[in-house]
């Protein structure tokens, strides 16, 4: 569980530092916009933006009765803030599994991906799609509603 939370750590202890030595050499308003930009970047790799995760099993059983996707995917992926950011208010809608807060849904990914824990992974009525473009997540998402 503190796996999810090492990148945007790391992110605000470096945005502290180097806001720290700017505000030391006396650009303050350089040392803010700096420690902004961080906290910024920390946020988006933190699991906060995205829906609460459920575990695999609770997903596949959800998804089989109402016929939404189910998405696999992970913090710190740029790829998985790509698809959840260009699906905006839609993203609820869909089935989240955070890969490394659930084994078995990090046993799914694999068993998908030839033995690879590759990101996002959604699927659709049981078959997996790999990093697949936000507009055609949406159709799917229209078309199982």
């Amino acid at each position: 569980m503190t796996r999810v939370w090492i990148l945007p750590l790391a992110l605000v202890l470096c945005g502290s530092v180097v806001a720290g030595s700017l505000t030391h050499q006396g650009s303050t308003g350089a040392a803010a916009g700096t420690l902004v930009v961080f906290v910024l970047l920390a946020g988006l790799n933190s699991p906060l933006i995205f829906p609460r995760s459920i575990g695999a099993l609770e997903a596949q059983r959800r998804s089989a009765a109402d016929g939404r996707p189910v998405v696999f995917w992970r913090p710190g992926c740029t790829y998985c803030l790509r698809l959840r950011i260009r699906l905006g208010r839609r993203a609820r809608q869909l089935h989240w599994v955070d890969i490394w807060r659930d084994p078995a849904g990090a046993a799914v990914v694999r068993e998908a991906n030839d033995g690879n824990e590759t990101v996002p992974t959604v699927f659709v009525a049981g078959r997996p799609h790999v990093n697949p473009d936000p507009e055609w997540v949406r159709e799917q998402l229209s078309s199982s509603a």
